[in-house]
């Protein structure tokens, strides 16, 4: 497998390539309209997930992490650039060839209660998928009672109950059972443990890596917690104003950022070991409106070792050390 970097200049891509991608994301560019024009929530970013590979999006809130993960489902439209999932292109593909396809492509979303639909039942709700699909009403209902048993949700106990009577924990067990009931082969977490408490979220954690082993899942992880991404991501993509500024193996990210901006969000996280305190220096100011973001490096107006040619060039994704990617004039040593 080689690790291929485009030569576009600032299309800020790096993905892996290899006969056992799954997805496969180019150029791909998701804009908003608002008042008085658009801007662009995705520039432009390319990476490649690998079959039973869990792939973790980081950055701050307003990145674009979760916009790229809906548009990979088509939920929200793509201005540009092409989605390959299997063998297939399908940024273009007609809507109901994607209905088709989303039953392989499921997502997790950020709000594991306001995702369920509160005038129907548990059983329900974990087979809304199969019963769209047509699947006959016993099947339906011999799904339900396995799905919820593979949640850590008894029937017995569970499925007739609404989601307001449901904990946070139990209605995101709920979700990802819907998920799972239609036998997917990529499944797009979006936040799916930030609005738990830390002790629900290592149980989701620990499900998720339960089912990705039980049914050969391909991950994608979105979050802005970097340790929980750490904890469960083969590989890490970090975004910043809807480009790419760094990816690569989890742990030598981690160990070893490569992008300002990397080194930033990691001191930005509490240590309990004080031989590893702040790294420094600290960023300055604030994050640039996406309306009008900063030329060159969009990372630029904050970076503590930006210089003139990062106001008069973009940079591209480039490998500074073997496997790992950053889109810097300057990276760290």
């Amino acid at each position: 497998m080689s690790l291929e970097v485009s030569s576009l200049a600032g299309s800020g891509t790096a993905h892996l390539r290899g006969d056992d991608t799954l997805l496969s994301v180019r150029d791909l560019e998701v804009e908003y309209r608002v008042k008085g024009g658009k801007f662009k929530a995705v520039a432009g970013i390319s990476f490649d997930v690998r079959q039973g590979e869990t792939l973790g999006i980081v950055g701050e809130s307003g990145c674009g992490k979760s916009t790229t993960g809906r548009a990979v489902l088509r939920l929200d439209p793509i201005a540009g650039g092409q989605i390959r999932y299997g063998d297939e292109w399908i940024e273009r593909v007609p809507e109901k060839r994607m209905r088709q396809l989303r039953r392989e492509m499921q997502m997790i979303f950020q709000d594991p209660v306001g995702s369920l639909n509160p005038r129907r039942q548990v059983k329900e709700i974990v087979v809304e998928g199969l019963a769209i699909d047509g699947v006959a009403e016993a099947e339906q209902k011999s799904a339900s009672r396995k799905v919820l048993e593979q949640v850590g949700l008894p029937g017995d106990r569970f499925a007739e109950m609404s989601p307001r009577q449901l904990s946070g924990g139990q209605a995101q067990r709920v979700a990802i059972g819907r998920a799972i009931a239609l036998n997917p082969r990529l499944l797009i977490c979006d936040e799916p443990v930030s609005a738990l408490d830390v002790s629900v979220q290592a149980q989701i954690l620990n499900l998720l890596e339960e089912l990705k082993r039980e049914f050969g899942l391909t991950i994608v992880f979105i979050a802005h917690d970097l340790g929980v991404v750490r904890a469960v991501s083969d590989n890490v993509l970090v975004m910043y104003l809807g480009k790419v500024c760094e990816f690569g193996d989890s742990v030598e990210v981690y160990d070893r950022p490569a992008h300002p901006y990397t080194r930033a969000l990691l001191d930005s996280v509490p240590l309990t070991d004080p031989e590893r305190g702040f790294a420094g220096p600290a960023l300055k100011g604030d994050i640039p409106s996406p309306l009008s973001p900063p030329a060159g490096c969009r990372f630029r107006s904050r970076c503590p070792q930006a210089q003139g040619q990062c106001a008069a060039e973009e940079p591209v994704m480039r490998e500074v050390r073997p496997g790992q990617f950053a889109a810097c004039h300057f990276p760290l040593a």
